[in-house]
């Protein structure tokens, strides 16, 4: 009921009475008004007027089911949300749900992770407070092969909703960090679950630094949406927008079979593109120019011998000649 009253507040052109959201909801007024009471003291500022009803003022930066609830207005992507204050991973929950009840969509997002992931079994740094960690679980009808460009189609939802709700130029780090002026502001790991042939489920882990203000020296190539604007920016209302975005792109991956459809938005972002990079295969590395990627989310790089490559996404890396990007 908490989220479909936000929602219902968030719509309104002003003031709605007590009596149309009883009517609504189908709730009594004392219903309602324990409700109203329960928002405010979560931060939500919410004017009440005898004979005019109530009236959403502001948000705070709350990250709860309700509020991610009352902001999605998607068809299936984050259409059925799970919220933890607290998870070990929400990549593991998210693979424990996909082998039981979890359907084509689930969102699972938490406030703190205490065993965050990133790639290669590295540590994500996972502070209550300040970040986005999620993850989307899928059920996605393709080939076992095709499922490496849906981390690319998720780093195109994102770095489009980052530049919606933050108004940063956010670039693509090829396949799928995203980074603001050379810096790194969010990673993402994908995990395929398989049975024989075809793809049981495969999930998409996101974290985004958002409102984080500082960072150990060791951290020295991450930043946050907050200090590259001095904003706060509302984390629920930046995974609506994601789940919008990715609804979208998604829908243009399922109609190609590739990302034929995102292909050239996706290379304008990309800030590898037109830069000589350094490729690391676990048994071999080499320099070469970084041309943008192909439909099937290939990066095209042309090696010093004038050698045209085409780089997987998996166990490579790649990297600015000079650092990070």
């Amino acid at each position: 009921m908490k989220s479909k009253i936000l929602s219902v507040l968030r719509e309104a052109d002003g003031y709605i009475s007590g009596q149309q959201l009883c009517e609504e909801l189908g709730v009594s007024r004392t219903a309602v008004w324990k409700v109203i009471e329960k928002l405010k003291s979560e931060g939500y500022e919410i004017e009440a007027v005898r004979n005019r009803g109530y009236r959403l003022v502001e948000s705070p930066d709350v990250m709860s089911k309700a509020e991610i609830e009352s902001l999605i207005e998607t068809t299936w992507a984050g259409n059925t949300i799970q919220y933890f204050p607290e998870v070990d991973s929400t990549n593991n929950y998210a693979k424990r749900v996909g082998d039981e009840t979890g359907g084509h969509g689930t969102l699972i997002v938490s406030d703190k992770q205490t065993a965050g992931k990133g790639r290669r079994g590295r540590v994500w740094e996972s502070p209550a407070g300040s970040s986005i960690y999620m993850s989307l679980l899928l059920k996605p009808d393709i080939r076992p092969d095709q499922a490496s460009m849906l981390t690319l189609v998720m780093a195109q939802s994102v770095a489009k909703a980052m530049r919606e709700m933050a108004n940063v130029d956010a670039k693509i780090k090829w396949p799928n960090d995203i980074v603001l002026n050379g810096k790194k502001v969010c990673g993402m790991l994908t995990e395929m679950t398989m049975e024989m042939d075809y793809i049981q489920s495969v999930v998409i882990g996101v974290g985004i630094n958002v409102n984080t203000k500082h960072f150990p020296k060791e951290l020295s190539h991450a930043t946050s949406l907050y200090l590259e604007t001095g904003n706060i920016v509302k984390r629920s209302e930046l995974i609506a927008e994601t789940m919008r975005q990715f609804e979208y792109y998604y829908g243009k991956f399922v109609e190609e079979g590739d990302l034929s459809g995102i292909q050239e938005e996706y290379n304008s972002l990309l800030v590898n593109r037109d830069r000589d990079v350094k490729v690391l295969e676990p048994s071999n590395e080499y320099q070469g120019h970084a041309l943008g990627i192909n439909e099937m989310g290939e990066l095209i790089v042309k090696k010093e011998d004038g050698e045209f490559v085409r780089i997987y996404a998996g166990e490579v890396s790649v990297r600015g000649i000079y650092g990070y990007v």
